[in-house]
């Protein structure tokens, strides 16, 4: 947060659903392949990233960028089509008024592909502002209004689970800057075409901050911020958190869900940039052993089991929120060493691991910074780090953007095959997105695929994918179980049943005849086991 005032489709989309062990290692080095998402001489700051449900190698990410001469702040567009291996894009978002955009993206792409984003005003224009793409961010709609409040940066989630009663909804929440400092929500059900009413969800005592947002099952919405001292530097001391089950329209909230002692300030070590405790959320909806649960991490210190240099702190809750875990310490250098993790951001991927990267600077000099990946596949109980940078840089505010500013957020997604971090560094002059893809092997994860009995529940896209009018669906169970496959339209209305019987462990091979409907996108969803799991296909006639 800067501080100063439709055509074809090939779907491609694997949301794996193996979960499987990998054994405790040491700390690694990753090298990888580091590279810069967009180079360019424009800083690219605070950056984020999302997949398409359509087609999980199809990545969105953005960024602030800023010149300033002229001094212009805009979104950056940053766009894969290949799981991250390569991009292309924009250090600008083109929907106008181009002039009166000033930042603070968030990104969403919806259950049709398009792209979502929201941005503030500037001074003279305050608000919220969203813009929409049908062509994968190569053009953008003029700009749609959401709020005219002085605000932070909004941040979105869309449901892409058919079934959901609020399937296709992309909803957005953000911080408004006036008393009491509340966490606001809205919602679209069009692209972004149209927005609801914003409304309050919490009214706190302490002032709220860095709103997150995630999406579960069945329709439920699941947020988090921070709980701010009232007086500079406005140090975070609580996390509320609050979830909807009605689609926005009302919420449960808990203004004290976890005390925590932020590390809101300055960094004295590394040229007194600003950082932030701010909370990032994430929620295992992979039909595994943690289904369900939901994760909470934050930057902490001198609050057990932080140390008294900036940790990273996981709380998660077994019972949809009801009640939380004691604090995990993430980083597992000594306590106490004098080295300095900032910045979280937290993902489940398909095996159900949580993955949190973050700065580090155990392997460096302290006015610098290397950039790490921690993993869990046990839910938090125990971690295996890896560095994934292969080079420090020596962090350093941006002039003429608040006192230490170098943006607030870092973050990561996954496809079918790897793990995708995205973060900024300055090790160029400027500040610059960069990226490591990770493959899930590099981190001792190897999916099985022997022709013996499953060691789990598995479901295959189906082939071929577009089909024309037939196409295959394969499935494996690993016990016994009664089995249920039906097939949606896009909306979410069940179509047929393909399956509904008891079967024994094996492979199991369903053909599916769409010559009766017409061309689109389809959804088959199996569940067995007690475990459900839903994958796209496209039908071309």
């Amino acid at each position: 947060m800067i501080s100063i005032k439709a055509s074809t489709k090939t779907i491609l989309l694997s949301i794996a659903i193996i979960i499987t062990a990998f054994p405790q290692a040491d700390n690694s080095l990753i090298i990888g392949n580091n590279f810069r998402v967009y180079p360019s001489d424009v800083n690219q700051t605070e950056v984020f990233i999302v997949k398409s449900p359509l087609d999980e190698d199809v990545l969105f990410a953005s960024a602030n960028t800023l010149t300033f001469i002229p001094f212009f702040v805009s979104e950056g567009i940053y766009v894969s089509t290949n799981g991250g291996e390569s991009w292309r894009g924009n250090d600008t978002c083109t929907g106008e008024p181009i002039t009166f955009h000033y930042g603070d993206p968030g990104i969403a792409i919806d259950i049709n592909g398009t792209f979502v984003l929201t941005r503030k005003g500037t001074a003279g224009f305050p608000g919220l502002y969203s813009h929409r793409s049908t062509d994968m961010g190569v053009s953008w709609s003029f700009q749609k209004n959401i709020s005219t409040d002085d605000l932070e940066r909004a941040t979105l989630t869309t449901d892409v689970t058919p079934g959901s009663p609020y399937f296709g909804r992309t909803y957005a929440i953000w911080v408004k800057f006036s008393n009491p400092f509340s966490v606001w929500s809205t919602f679209t059900d069009d692209g972004g075409l149209n927005w609801n009413t914003p409304m309050q969800v919490n009214n706190p005592v302490q002032r709220s901050a860095g709103g997150d947002i995630t999406m579960g099952l069945n329709g439920k919405v699941y947020i988090c911020w921070a709980g701010l001292t009232n007086v500079s530097p406005f140090r975070e001391t609580i996390i509320g958190f609050a979830k909807s089950e009605d689609g926005g329209a009302n919420w449960t909230v808990t203004e004290n869900a976890l005390t925590v002692n932020g590390i809101t300030g300055l960094l004295t070590e590394k040229g007194n940039i600003r950082v932030n405790g701010l909370p990032s959320i994430a929620i295992d909806t992979t039909g595994g052993p943690r289904n369900g649960w939901i994760y909470i991490v934050t930057g902490q210190k001198n609050l057990a089991p932080a140390g008294t240099d900036p940790d990273i702190i996981l709380y998660r809750s077994t019972d949809d929120g009801v009640t939380w875990s004691s604090g995990i310490r993430v980083n597992q250098d000594p306590l106490n060493n004098g080295k300095i993790q900032f910045f979280p951001a937290v993902h489940v991927d398909k095996f159900g691991a949580v993955d949190i990267i973050f700065y580090d600077d155990r392997n460096t000099t302290s006015d610098s910074s290397g950039v790490f990946l921690a993993r869990s596949i046990d839910g938090g109980d125990s971690w295996v780090e890896f560095e994934i940078s292969d080079h420090n840089f020596k962090p350093v505010p941006i002039g003429g953007l608040g006192q230490g500013y170098m943006g607030d957020n870092i973050d990561l997604t996954s496809t079918g095959t790897k793990i995708i971090p995205v973060w900024m560094d300055n090790s160029t002059g400027i500040y610059q997105i960069w990226t490591a893809p990770v493959e899930y092997s590099a981190v001792n994860v190897e999916e099985d695929n022997s022709d013996n009995i499953p060691t789990s529940f598995q479901l295959k896209q189906n082939y071929p994918n577009p089909f024309n009018p037939s196409t295959v669906i394969e499935y494996s169970l690993n016990r016994r179980s009664f089995v249920v496959m039906k097939v949606y339209d896009i909306k979410g209305t069940e179509l047929k049943t393909l399956v509904s019987e008891e079967q024994t462990p094996g492979n199991y091979r369903v053909d599916f005849d769409g010559t009766k409907l017409p061309s689109g996108i389809y959804f088959y969803r199996v569940s067995a086991n007690g475990i459900t799991k839903t994958k796209p296909m496209v039908l071309i006639k």
